[in-house]
């Protein structure tokens, strides 16, 4: 892949344009304990290399050159590096998180390795920043146990994909306030916003399993969405 100089970062712009109080929708709370925000790297590199994590992630999510996609939650930029070089020259990468000292760190590692096709973007706890119909594929891995309000994370992000555009979840299956959440779980609160499961795979290799989604025909109203009931139970 050809590489040349990368521009300097836009962390900044994503935090304008917040809508007045009056003009936000209101979006119910989830049934469910929330994981504390834990470390941005999941595993070493190493380690997840030698599991072939992301390359296995990236076959299931069929990734090619020329598509656009989108990291939330990027970190330290395990994906986001890996998916640079998959997309080449003519796709393009949104790195996106919430931990500006996180994407600070990203930004010098995307131009220690020239990865011109590469920008980086500040997000909200709920609401990922994305620009609408921009995307072929949306990761977000092992991070959305993490996400508060996931009803008004997700609704915010169904414009973003594209036609034939799918989100790509990793996680584990535990509780949410132990860094993973049910699968079962997982696909209602997807799908209580507008999204339908396309893929389900239970992955050892991903420490976890991963799911697929697609953006349904209608997106709910704000005030429709009902919260998916939960049997869990804190863990103390």
């Amino acid at each position: 892949m050809r590489r040349g100089l990368v521009p300097v970062l836009t962390i900044a712009l994503a935090a304008c344009n917040v809508s007045a109080p009056d003009e936000t929708p209101r979006f119910p709370k989830p049934d469910r304990p929330v994981s504390d925000v834990g470390s941005n790297a999941f595993s070493t590199e190493v380690q997840r290399d030698s599991r072939g994590e992301a390359q296995t992630v990236m076959r299931l999510a069929e990734i090619a050159p020329g598509m656009t996609v989108a990291d939330i939650g990027a970190g330290e930029g395990y994906y986001t590096v890996r998916l640079a070089e998959a997309v080449g020259r003519t796709g393009r990468v949104l790195a996106q998180d919430i931990d500006r000292e996180a994407l600070q760190r990203l930004g010098r590692r995307v131009e220690r390795e020239r990865l011109d096709n590469v920008s980086i973007r500040l997000g909200e706890t709920a609401d990922p920043r994305l620009p609408e119909n921009s995307f072929d594929r949306i990761f977000m891995v092992h991070m959305y146990h993490e996400i508060a309000d996931p009803y008004a994370f997700l609704w915010r992000m169904w414009p973003a994909l594209r036609e034939g555009g799918q989100v790509i979840v990793v996680d584990i299956d535990r509780p949410t306030d132990a860094h993973g959440i049910d699968p079962l779980l997982l696909s209602c609160e997807f799908e209580r916003v507008g999204f339908e499961l396309v893929a389900f795979k239970d992955a050892p290799e991903l420490s976890g399993y991963y799911a697929q989604f697609k953006a349904a025909a209608n997106r709910p109203v704000p005030s429709e969405i009902e919260p998916c009931k939960s049997e869990q139970r804190t863990t103390g």
